[in-house]
């Protein structure tokens, strides 16, 4: 099928070409993050087309812009999008890539739409970089000004991707399908994926696989490291009508082996792991205070700690590339058979070893653990041994009636009142600064006995915190006042949050309590302050309306504001939506978005004066209006939304459709 420009110009003309979303998902948490646009075109006489078809003749012909402009058009614009917060992507031709004016069109569709760039991700393969890297260059830092985010497409598949990632301000690496596809059959494509997603971790990148069509696929990108997915197993491209019910879709509800983590095994897999783990791993080994190497499957040292080689009694050097046999030949025979056992798949825990220790001769006793290291296929690559000397037990008994005789001691202390309820809900344990503040003695005030020196109209409230935090996990704030020595009442703020056992039951819970008497005054006077402001506001002669220039949306407008606009604006409302109200010029024509005085100041700043505009509302009423704005700017220089001020010129309804000196005016 060959497609000529007349009928791709006609095409455009009658709408046939549209975007469809494919799910970004976060392997970790299984929740759709973003969109990629895809360009679909559906045909009255040739019917569905894919883009390989006409892409490239869009490409040749020079219309790919038109393309670009017409999705992400419809996609800022609807509103799932428009007040969304998850990110969009889209992928741009290297043709325009290279054009000086591509940012400036991004730009204005965004200022148009009124859509943050900062959601948008433009997607750049590394074809679109090889014929003028400067000029790409130049054109990824103009796009990096507006706040787009940028992605390296199909990486891997070209050139010089390394030279790319150090030249260009990517944000992201896209790890391309043909690595993907192969993954679980291919030694090769793993081992390429890893040092991939290796390579992104330790630049800051993200990463994102794309063409992940089963759930194996899925799970092992998750072990290796990658952030997100794309692909058949998380939705086809979806019409933009269905991007709420996406949102709604959390993979791991249906595929619970999703978001699971790297298994002890796999972290052990050192030729496998993204260089953030490698790392990790490594300080690990160096801090760890038990006694940890690695051994292959002929039980040769391959790494292993300080302390091991402290436990032993032979240098790190003097262990490597040596048998287990050859290193501590006395030992070994009590351990060959739990390695051996390892190195089959069983895992091992807690052998214990008697011996004699190196240095002084006096018994030694060890505990030791043993378990199979696999790759990502579940080869058996070696063994993982952790190794604790338990001679010194009696000195940790020590060092922790030590550290409980502190804790015990900093409690005592504390200028709050520490406290633990126990699982029924009862005071276990305390500070003595209770008695301080309530004349109670401690003693008294264990189980329920603290209850007393509440205020009557505070304990039920208070009692229901608690036993809902028992029942449901959730942490305490509430605030009740006690009754002090003096005979007065003063505001007490109580926190706390429930320690969990190893089935998951509630323990206790642990808390404190802090005098809140001044700050509670504090804010019953500030909630005063705003009242009356609110109030002052409201009876000003002025409307008045303050949109956010960080979402785009009306916050607050007064009551004069109110009566002029009638139903027309809503504080909630989009700036979008605000704009799209029927206003003229004192010259007829109808007022457009983005010349509206309050979209001037957000999007560029200005300060608007006195325009003069008829109002057309809804219900039929016109009023002629003098708008001003302004931009409002917080501490730090930066933009932080607009005001708008408006005056009615003229409460005679009558007078509004011919002011003096003023044409009659129509909407256009």
């Amino acid at each position: 099928m060959v497609f000529d420009q007349t009928e791709i110009l006609q095409a455009f003309a009658e709408d046939e070409f549209f975007p469809v979303f494919q799910p970004l998902v976060e392997l970790r948490t299984g929740q759709v993050t973003g969109f990629e646009i895809l360009a679909r075109w559906n045909s009255p006489r040739h019917g569905a087309i894919p883009p390989d078809r006409f892409v490239p003749v869009l490409e040749r012909d020079g219309l790919i812009d038109q393309l670009s402009h017409t999705l992400m058009q419809k996609a800022f614009t609807h509103p799932a999008i428009s007040k969304g917060s998850f990110q969009l992507a889209i992928n741009i031709s290297p043709q325009q890539m290279l054009r000086d004016a591509f940012p400036q069109r991004i730009a204005a569709i965004a200022e148009q739409t009124c859509f943050p760039l900062h959601r948008l991700t433009i997607e750049i393969t590394e074809s679109a970089l090889l014929d003028d890297l400067d000029r790409a260059r130049t054109v990824a830092r103009e796009l990096k000004a507006l706040r787009c985010k940028l992605a390296l497409d199909d990486f891997g598949t070209g050139y010089s991707s390394l030279k790319h990632l150090h030249t260009l301000p990517f944000d992201e690496i896209k790890v391309d399908r043909s690595f993907v596809s192969s993954l679980l059959e291919k030694r090769e494509s793993r081992k390429i994926i890893a040092a991939m997603l290796g390579l992104g971790q330790s630049l800051g990148l993200s990463t994102v696989a794309e063409g992940v069509e089963t759930q194996e696929q899925a799970n092992m990108l998750l072990r290796l490291g990658c952030d997100h997915g794309q692909g058949w197993l998380f939705g086809s491209p979806a019409p933009i009508t269905e991007i709420d019910n996406c949102l709604k879709i959390v993979w791991h509800a249906d595929s619970p082996t999703l978001p699971v983590g790297p298994t002890a095994a796999s972290l052990m897999n050192l030729d496998a792991l993204p260089a953030e783990r490698l790392a990790l791993l490594q300080a690990i080994y160096d801090g760890a205070p038990v006694g940890l190497c690695f051994l292959d499957r002929k039980m040769r040292y391959v790494s292993l700690n300080r302390r091991l080689a402290e436990i032993n009694g032979v240098s790190i050097e003097g262990h490597l590339g040596k048998t287990v046999p050859e290193v501590i030949p006395q030992v070994f025979p009590s351990v060959e058979n739990y390695i051996r056992r390892a190195l089959q798949g069983e895992a091992i825990n807690g052998v214990e070893v008697e011996r004699m220790r190196y240095d002084t001769g006096a018994p030694q006793s060890l505990v030791l653990s043993y378990h199979p290291a696999r790759d990502e296929a579940g080869e058996i690559l070696g063994v993982s041994v952790a190794i604790m000397d338990i001679s010194d037990g009696k000195r940790t008994e020590a060092a922790l009636r030590e550290s409980e005789a502190r804790y015990r001691h900093m409690m005592q202390l504390s200028p709050h009142v520490p406290w633990v309820l126990d699982a029924k809900g009862e005071v276990a344990e305390a500070s003595a600064r209770w008695e301080q503040y309530t004349g109670q003695p401690l003693e008294e005030a264990l189980g329920t006995g603290w209850l007393k020196m509440l205020h009557p109209e505070d304990i039920a409230h208070t009692l229901e915190a608690i036993q809902t935090s028992l029942a449901t996990g959730q942490s305490i704030d509430i605030e009740y006042r006690v009754h002090t020595p003096r005979g007065q009442w003063l505001w007490m703020r109580s926190r706390g949050a429930p320690r969990f056992g190893p089935s998951g039951k509630i323990m206790c819970i642990y808390g404190v309590v802090e005098e809140v008497h001044g700050h509670k005054n504090a804010t019953e006077e500030l909630e005063s302050v705003q009242a009356a402001l609110r109030t002052a506001l409201d009876s000003a002669p002025l409307g008045m309306v303050i949109v956010d220039g960080q979402d785009c949306t009306v916050r607050m407008m007064n009551q004069a504001a109110r009566t002029i606009f009638g139903a027309a604006v809503n504080p909630g409302m989009t700036l979008a939506e605000y704009t799209r109200m029927a206003v003229t010029s004192l010259d007829g024509r109808r007022i457009r978005p983005e010349d509206f005085p309050i979209t001037r100041s957000i999007l560029r700043g200005e300060v608007v004066n006195a325009m003069q505009v008829l109002l057309h509302r809804a219900d039929g009423v016109q009023l002629w209006l003098s708008i001003s704005s302004k931009p409002i700017y917080a501490e730090d220089g930066e933009l932080i939304g607009g005001l708008s001020v408006i005056r009615n010129l003229e409460s005679d309804r009558a007078r509004c459709h011919h002011p003096p000196d003023s044409p009659a005016s129509t909407l256009q």
